[in-house]
């Protein structure tokens, strides 16, 4: 997983580059928790999506075998 761009940290969290560089700096725990929280936020949209996948391939498997049953 990889940290979230300046610009994309800029928008969500409303603030500006240099609020984000004084709070490495300065509040190193707050940065990177923020961090932190961006990768699990990745991490739980790939789990996601492969959980989305799974009800996709369960409902084709039900459906042809319902086909076979009629």
């Amino acid at each position: 997983m990889t940290a979230p761009s300046l610009r994309k940290l800029e928008f969500d969290l409303d603030v500006n580059k240099t609020t984000l560089h004084n709070w490495k700096k300065n509040r190193p725990k707050l940065y990177d928790f923020i961090i932190e929280s961006y990768k699990d936020r990745e991490i739980l949209k790939k789990h996601l999506e492969l959980l989305i996948e799974q009800k996709e391939l369960i409902e084709k498997e039900i459906d042809i075998t319902k086909n076979r049953i009629n």
